[in-house]
């Protein structure tokens, strides 16, 4: 297994999480939403990754309800459970659809709690929670985010079941510290921008040629693919889709999201038809039938 001293997760453990996480999303539910393991570990060591790795990630997300195993026609496989579906439907409209600018308009949600000290786990997942849908942290215990995330943040607080230590309001920001500037001590926009534009300069050149490609093999496809999903859908839920009006000029985020589906666009139901065979009940190899008794082994 791929730990470090103290069980935490080695680098190559946490690429092979994230990953699986974006291949779940990106190929898995096209695919039924179930996987073959044996196919699955085999096309994921393409991009690099270990099979031991694999296998492990795999464990740990049937471990945390994503996961329920599941045989077909004989091959033993995965399904995604309800509980991974609704965690990837949530995350949908941001991976796929890019956080677009609020409108001023519509004002903004604040929330502030007051969590005690006996239950600071609580409050730091509460945090990391809020930061996850775009709030930024103008004060003590006080985060701020465009008007539309009322219901998520309504939701997140509920789940950690804190709903009566927060204090929730919309409206308008009417007067006090010019707005941008308030936004700019919320947020680090700079480092985001910055992760916008590392993404344009890994990938605008290949975009380029892909596109003037009379052939793109299908292998390259899936692993180009795959690494621009895992790559990209971190980069959204970073950005809290700010008004325009408090935004730089020069904000890379438009551009990076003009790449990212174009490179979707590109790509995607080439590296899904190279993935498919993996799903025939003839797929499954010596080598990847060893692995998935290894995986049902671990569970």
């Amino acid at each position: 297994m791929s730990v470090t001293k103290g069980n935490q997760p080695t680098a190559a453990a946490r690429r092979s999480r994230t990953v699986l996480v974006s291949f779940l999303g990106a190929i898995v539910r096209k695919m039924g939403n179930w996987m073959p393991i044996a196919g699955v570990v085999e096309l994921l060591t393409e991009l690099g990754l270990d099979a031991p790795s694999v296998r492990t990630a795999v464990f740990r997300l049937k471990q945390r309800g994503w996961l329920v195993s599941e045989t077909r026609a004989g091959v033993r496989g995965y399904a995604l459970t309800p509980a991974a579906l609704e965690a990837l439907i949530a995350g949908d409209e941001v991976i796929w659809h890019a956080r677009q600018p609020a409108d001023l308009g519509d004002g903004w949600c604040f929330v502030n709690f007051s969590v005690p000290d006996s239950a600071r786990a609580l409050r730091r997942q509460l945090t990391a929670h809020l930061t996850s849908l775009g709030f930024g942290n103008i004060g003590s215990a006080v985060w701020i985010a465009p008007a539309r995330m009322l219901s998520a943040a309504q939701r997140a607080i509920a789940e950690l079941d804190l709903t009566e230590q927060c204090a929730i309001f919309v409206g308008d920001y009417v007067a006090g510290q010019a707005l941008p500037t308030m936004v700019r001590g919320g947020w680090d926009l700079d480092e985001i921008d910055r992760g916008y534009q590392e993404f344009i300069s890994d990938y605008e050149q290949e975009a380029d040629r892909l596109g003037a490609a009379a052939v793109i093999e299908g292998r390259h496809a899936f692993v180009t693919y795959l690494a621009v999903i895992d790559r990209w859908r971190k980069l959204p839920f970073r950005d809290p889709g700010l008004p325009i009006e408090v935004l730089a000029e020069d904000w890379s985020g438009p551009a990076a999201v003009q790449l990212f589906e174009r490179m979707v666009m590109i790509l995607e139901g080439r590296a899904l038809a190279h993935a498919a065979p993996y799903w025939s009940t003839q797929s499954r190899t010596a080598e990847g039938a060893n692995g998935a008794d290894a995986l049902q082994r671990m569970s």
